[in-house]
């Protein structure tokens, strides 16, 4: 088993108070209380998140809360940009080192972050040219590309990529391989290098290749060969946005948490 990042334990009252404050709010709305007038909410959120986060974001409008926006992005850059003053309400982080960082730095409200969503990483191919490919030590991943691309995210700083490389570090194929990667600056141009026949393998998180018929899953990757990879969410401290809290508490409603599993997600309790 792998060593993972220490990460540090959400403050699970403040979440629960969130959540509450949540429910209150929309069924405040549902008997016709109107809902504070307010500038958009806007979400930083990994860019494996992409379909789940926008359904949830539509949900919570529905719900007569404000619009929200979503900008999607490497977990790490949006980090930076939150670093540098960028003024986001939510963060939604694919990686534990990028929220560590951000809470070292006093980046994020205190007693807001909770762990949200759980994935895998997988082997995906062209559809087209989908053979069953057994993962195992040694397994011959250089012989499969035959001089082609393996696509998967930077992993200098994505973390799809960070999971990657680790994985084929376990089974002992990383340097075999490391010549033909095409790095991307995000696991969804990953995986759209793939779908296009421009990389004849690649590797991604398992809810990716569920979002695109033209690829198909060749191989799961064992958990045990990469760290956890572990969703969390939280307020950055900059945000002033009067439902920055409700809409954090939204992301663990019943409704989102169905979202979020209708797209392959595993569901955390906070």
């Amino acid at each position: 088993m792998m060593n993972m990042e220490s990460t540090k334990a959400p403050n699970r009252t403040t979440i629960r108070k969130v959540r509450v404050l949540a429910g209150v709010w929309i069924l405040a709305v549902a008997c016709g209380a109107p809902a504070a007038a307010a500038e958009r909410l806007l979400v930083f959120a990994a860019g494996s998140l992409q379909g789940s986060v926008d359904e949830v974001a539509r949900a919570y409008e529905r719900a007569g809360g404000a619009r929200v926006a979503v900008s999607y992005a490497a977990s790490s850059v949006l980090a930076r940009q939150i670093e540098q003053g960028a003024a986001a309400d939510v963060y939604i982080s694919a990686s534990p080192k990028w929220m560590d960082r951000l809470e070292r730095g006093r980046w994020l409200r205190p007693g807001t972050r909770g762990n949200l969503l759980g994935n895998r990483l997988v082997l995906v191919a062209p559809a087209d040219r989908a053979a069953p490919v057994t993962i195992h030590t040694g397994f011959p991943l250089e012989r499969l590309l035959d001089g082609g691309r393996l696509a998967m995210g930077d992993p200098a700083y994505v973390p799809a990529g960070v999971y990657a490389k680790a994985a084929l570090k376990t089974f002992g194929v990383w340097r075999t391989v490391a010549s033909q990667l095409a790095g991307t600056p995000d696991v969804r141009r990953a995986l759209a290098l793939v779908a296009r026949g421009e990389a004849l393998y690649g590797i991604v998180y398992a809810t990716d290749a569920q979002a695109d018929p033209r690829v198909a899953v060749v191989g799961v990757f064992p958990e045990h060969s990469h760290p956890s990879i572990d969703y969390s969410a939280a307020i950055p401290a900059a945000s002033v946005h009067p439902e920055a809290e409700r809409l954090l508490g939204f992301l663990w409603s019943p409704k989102a948490r169905a979202a979020f599993a209708a797209h392959g997600f595993a569901v955390r309790e906070p």
